[in-house]
């Protein structure tokens, strides 16, 4: 497949003159968390950042999940793993489930007052406990070596992930459980031979969520949202860092080019 063309998005942009509620999806409240610059230029002015192929097998990965955890939904009991793990739930089994998934039409959505915004995330599962609390639970896939943690540099974005689902569901009412779950797989790289199938080790690890975070950036992405100026790029973003740089080197060069007396970048 060739490559796509980089071009300004039309659609999906938040217009303040616009009497419709914006919706803004839970990557888009961690893109805010990660660079506020980078969310303006995607949200207000269509210019999103370098977008990455799919990861294809982590998907069948999360569909096979879900197809695994509805048969133990339907018929209200609890999956082997959930048991072994000592985790006294079931998949929660209702209507609205097809739609909390949904996260490109639906998911999760949470109309916040204060804001005048509608968040939403789609989930990839959620369980009950007899208290009648919702547990979120996200998969995850991946293949390495050693044990699989939530602790590294970029499992920050997994517990800021489920705690933002949390908040979603808190805000639409439910009873929600503290406690979220990753149903973490590994692949197993190290079998004698690849026989046209993948193995994997299944580990699930909880995460209480904290939640406490959320409702200051929301109302701080509310305001920037808002706003005629593209607020400061965040110090670590490599993105805006890039795109600083490289503008300092066309610069630089443009000005090498009229000096040489060629009115044209050159390049």
């Amino acid at each position: 497949m060739p490559p796509r063309l980089y071009a300004k998005r039309t659609r999906n942009l938040f217009d303040p003159n616009s009497l419709e509620t914006f919706r803004v999806s839970r990557s888009k409240i961690d893109l805010f968390h990660e660079c506020e610059r980078c969310f303006y230029l995607d949200v207000r002015l269509g210019l999103a950042r370098p977008s990455f192929p799919a990861f294809t097998l982590n998907n069948a990965v999360d569909e096979l999940m879900k197809r695994e955890f509805d048969l133990h939904r339907a018929k209200g009991s609890a999956h082997p793993l959930m048991k072994e793990c000592k985790i006294d739930a079931v998949p929660f089994n209702d209507p609205r489930m097809d739609e909390w998934r949904d996260a490109l039409r639906s998911g999760i959505q949470y109309y916040h007052k204060p804001t005048g915004l509608i968040f939403r995330g789609g989930v990839d599962d959620v369980w009950q406990n007899p208290m009648g609390e919702l547990i979120v639970v996200d998969y995850k896939a991946t293949s390495k070596k050693e044990e699989v943690t939530i602790d590294g540099y970029w499992q920050k974005a997994y517990k800021r992930q489920v705690e933002i689902y949390q908040w979603l569901l808190r805000g639409i009412g439910e009873k929600v459980s503290s406690t979220a779950y990753f149903v973490y797989v590994n692949g197993i790289s190290d079998a004698k031979a690849f026989d046209a199938k993948l193995e994997f080790d299944i580990k699930i690890i909880p995460h209480e969520g904290d939640t406490k975070w959320i409702e200051p950036i929301v109302m701080k992405l509310a305001e920037c949202l808002r706003s005629e100026e593209a607020p400061a790029p965040a110090e670590p973003c490599e993105y805006c860092r890039y795109r600083e740089a490289a503008g300092k080197e066309l610069l630089a060069l443009s000005k090498k080019t009229i000096g040489k007396g060629n009115g044209t970048l050159g390049i």
